[in-house]
Order: C-alpha cells, then structure tokens, then sequence
C-alpha cells in the first residue's frame, strides 16, 4: 500500500471544507469586489493584464489556481503556483508582498465567511485553523506570511482599510463585474445575463458594510439580513444536486488519488 499525496492540505483540513462548498462561486465574485479597492491592485489588473480582452479566461484561471493549490498533488500545486509567480514577474509591482497580502487576505475572509453565512458549519476553532491553514497559501505565491487567526485577520483589514479607496479603476472593475460583456451566443441568452447579474449582486451584497458604503452603487441590494438569506437558499439548492454533478473536477479528481493510493499494491 502506497502513502497517498494530500497535496497541501489534505482531506483532514478544514481549507478541503471551505474550498470545497458550493458557495465558492459567489465567494469569488466577493474577493474581486473587496480586492478591487486597494489602488495597487486594480492599476496593475488594468494596466498589465487581460483582464478586459478576455474577462472570463482570467475568472476561469483564478478558479483554476485556487481548485489546483487546494486539492491538487503537491507538485501540481507547486507549479500552478510558480505560473503565478512567473506571471507576477511580468507585470510591474506585482510581485510586492503587501499587495499580495491584500489579494490573499480578501480570498481568505471572502471563503471564509460566505461559506459560514451560507450554512456551512465550523467551529471557532476550526474557524482559525482555516485561516492558519492559508498561511501555506500566502508564502506559496510570495506573500508575507498572513493571518494565523481570525481575529488577527480582522485586526489586518483594521489596519488596511485607511489605505482603500475607490478608485476610477475600483468603479469601472465594480461596473464590470455586474455587467462583463458577453459573447453573442450568452448576450442573447437572457437566462444567462440573468444569473450571472444575480450572482454578481450577491457577492457585492456580500461584503462588509463599510466596503459596500464606499462603492457607492445605487439601486443595489446590500442589507445584511436579506444577502444571508439569498446564499443560504442558493447553497441549499446546490447541496440538492448530485455531488457527481455538483463538485468540480478539481476535488473529483482528488478524491480519486486518495483512493487509488490507499488502495494500489505496495
């Protein structure tokens, strides 16, 4: 029987939970909306990347990184990070530790507490041992060492917040997430037009009060209680679905290495 690879976390981590509930998706959105409001961060997606040339090819490359860091091998982990990295490189101001410390900070509190406010249950304890968990994730792309625990995530973004602001980059980003161009086929398609508005407004209404206050956008629902609700009803419907339809690849694909290594001939 062969040791099998839990890549960087592991089946036993509170980070296979997190990143595993169906309410990933919207989380997302929520981290690009909050990322958004750190200058640094929006001038360089603006100005150095394909951000707006191919606005899906990068959401589906940052899904792609995130499913790969967290339930691939750890080599598989290993390089998607350092094709991160490489990009990074490329790209002016990029590789700078404090502005990856922002980008990781707002992944960690967006997975974190739209999974909890979706239903997903956790403990306090395991509630730190996840934020502990992604400090693996921070140095793996070059950023100082993050937040070891929730209330040392809450005190950095106490810290930070002096430092925000919305910027033009920050409204013209917030505009396109709530409303990316579309190819023909999908403009068309008002269903789809439909549930990626629905999906967008959710994560805004997702962010913290004082995020939300700064975007300034009108007619937009942002009421706590009524966001909490709209999640819990969507991961419901999500967890009616057949884990066979409902998981993504990423997870599917380590289940079946776990398998196979403990099960394979020595």
């Amino acid at each position: 029987m062969t040791d099998p690879d839990p890549g960087l976390f592991g089946p036993d981590s509170i980070t296979w939970r997190v990143h595993g509930d169906p309410t990933m998706g919207v989380a997302g959105l929520r981290a690009l909306f909050l990322q958004a409001l750190y200058p640094a961060v929006t001038k360089a997606v603006f100005e150095h990347s394909d951000f707006r040339a191919d606005p899906w090819g990068r959401l589906r490359r940052t899904a792609e990184y995130v499913g790969m860091s967290t339930f691939g091998s750890t080599d598989d982990a290993q390089l998607a990070a350092a094709q991160v990295r490489a990009i990074h490189r490329r790209i002016p101001g990029a590789e700078d530790p404090q502005l990856l410390l922002w980008v990781h900070c707002c992944e960690v509190d967006s997975f974190l507490s739209t999974a909890r406010r979706g239903g997903l249950r956790l403990s306090a304890t395991d509630v730190d041992r996840y934020v502990a968990e992604q400090v693996t994730a921070a140095r793996l792309v070059g950023a100082d060492d993050g937040p070891g625990s929730l209330a040392e995530l809450r005190t950095y973004f106490d810290d930070v917040r002096p430092s925000l602001a919305l910027s033009p980059e920050a409204a013209d980003a917030a505009r396109f997430l709530l409303f990316p161009p579309m190819k023909l086929p999908l403009a068309l398609g008002a269903p789809a037009r439909t549930a990626w508005a629905g999906l967008a407004t959710l994560g805004f209404a997702l962010l913290p009060r004082w995020a939300r206050r700064m975007y300034r956008l009108p007619g937009v629902p942002t009421t706590d209680l009524g966001a909490t609700a709209t999640l819990r009803a969507l991961r419901m419907g999500l967890l009616a679905v057949p884990p066979s339809q409902r998981e993504g690849p990423h997870v599917k694909a380590a289940r079946s290495r776990m398998q196979a290594s403990t099960t394979s001939p020595a």
